[in-house]
């Protein structure tokens, strides 16, 4: 029987998937639900199971667009599966073809005379510090002349004998969404950025003093920074909505939950998974799903309801050493928070200078719907929850807070 499997839909909006990659041959027995191909839509990169047992022939080539509920290759179930690998056939050696060198005219030697400037040229070669075997004369014999000398310009020292190569390959469909909603983020919004700095040293102490216990109590989960900026973005946003809203033709549409989009790097590319009514998570509940997204993404199973939606986005370059930044908003949201690099520095505490762990954080929005009273006074109300987490995020009951 031959058994005919279609491109299954991915989610409710995509029409078509591209071919990334077969992870089998034309002709490979393949075993039930053993994985045939990795498959691009616009929004995840997910694998193709085998839908039976039995002798596959591909009917798709890699980077082929086929549309969603298209036969991408047939399985023929009744086939038996070999008892063994197929023997190699020894190829014939080739016969030896010699070819003749082609035939190079003779160039002439430089003469003397080519290598020699007059004296006047000479002195303007000295001057531009210009070897006369890298001048070409046109003086008699080649001789080179003043006007020569004068014309010469010095060489740059390009570099010979180093790899030139270059290697051009398609884009994913993913890379290639992620490309095409960048460049409509900047040329469909009034993108404005604001920029504060976070005093990192009293989070950093909760941590010390807490981290160990959370690891051990909520198993394996660690207390990040992650946590703490979500809580503090959930706070925010309650008391600005304006940021935590998007635009809809005409209309502002305003949510009363906050779905954090929260930026991870896997290997296709950004993802943005979602954690879903964050505001409504504990800091264990928060680190716990932040978790398990990083790992989907990391091991290639993130889904595309993992990133449909998300009313806000954080995104954390400072994992990778980056110091600032203006993050692109992630579109139809109005908001996206920038976390960076923390290191230590110099500040004013109570007219005394003072070391501390200092982060600059960056917030993109879109000024058509959300004005700058709004967008300052919403990262003023991050930093405030940041640099005094005990009573702003934790209630002054930490062991509470962190579930201890």
């Amino acid at each position: 029987m031959i058994l005919e499997m279609k491109v299954p839909s991915p989610g409710e909006s995509i029409k078509e998937v591209e071919i990334a990659t077969w992870l089998v041959k034309d002709g490979d027995y393949v075993e039930k639900d053993q994985a045939i191909a990795e498959v691009d839509s616009d929004k995840a990169t997910l694998e193709l199971p085998a839908e039976a047992s039995g002798i596959i022939t591909l009917k798709a080539e890699e980077g082929d667009a086929v549309a969603v509920g298209a036969v991408v290759c047939l399985i023929d179930t009744s086939a038996a599966k070999p008892s063994g690998s197929a023997p190699v056939i020894a190829e014939a050696p080739k016969a030896e073809v010699k070819t003749e060198a082609p035939k190079v005219a003779p160039v002439a030697e430089k003469t003397y005379a080519s290598q020699t400037p007059s004296p006047a040229a000479r002195k303007i070669l000295d001057e531009k510090n210009i070897q006369p075997s890298d001048v070409v004369g046109t003086g008699k014999d080649g001789r080179i002349t003043t006007e020569d000398a004068v014309n010469a310009v010095p060489s740059m020292g390009t570099p010979t004998g180093g790899s030139r190569g270059s290697e051009r390959t398609k884009l994913s469909m993913l890379r290639r969404k992620v490309a095409e909603r960048l460049v409509a983020a900047k040329n469909e919004t009034a993108m404005l950025t604001t920029f504060n700095e976070v005093n990192m040293t009293p989070i950093n102490n909760i941590r010390n003093e807490y981290k160990d216990a959370f690891k051990a109590k909520h198993n394996g989960v660690g207390l990040g920074y992650m946590s703490f900026f979500t809580k503090a973005v959930t706070r925010a946003l309650q008391l600005f909505p304006d940021v935590n809203s998007m635009m809809d033709g005409d209309y502002k549409v305003a949510y009363d939950f906050a779905d954090i989009s929260i930026a991870v790097s896997g290997p296709k590319g950004l993802m943005v998974p979602v954690v879903r009514n964050a505001e409504l998570l504990t800091f264990r509940g928060v680190e716990a799903e932040i978790k398990r997204l990083a790992i989907r993404a990391r091991d290639g199973q993130i889904t595309v309801d993992d990133m449909t939606g998300g009313t806000f986005t954080i995104t954390n370059g400072g994992v990778f050493g980056s110091m600032l930044s203006t993050p692109i908003i992630n579109p139809p949201q109005s908001g996206i928070l920038g976390m960076h690099n923390i290191i230590e520095r110099p500040i004013a505490v109570n007219g005394q200078v003072e070391i501390h762990p200092m982060m600059y954080v960056a917030l993109s929005y879109d000024h058509r719907i959300i004005d700058g009273r709004e967008s300052v006074g919403f990262l003023v109300a991050v930093k405030e929850a940041l640099e005094n987490p005990m009573e702003l995020l934790l209630d002054n009951n930490p062991k509470k807070a962190l579930e201890l």
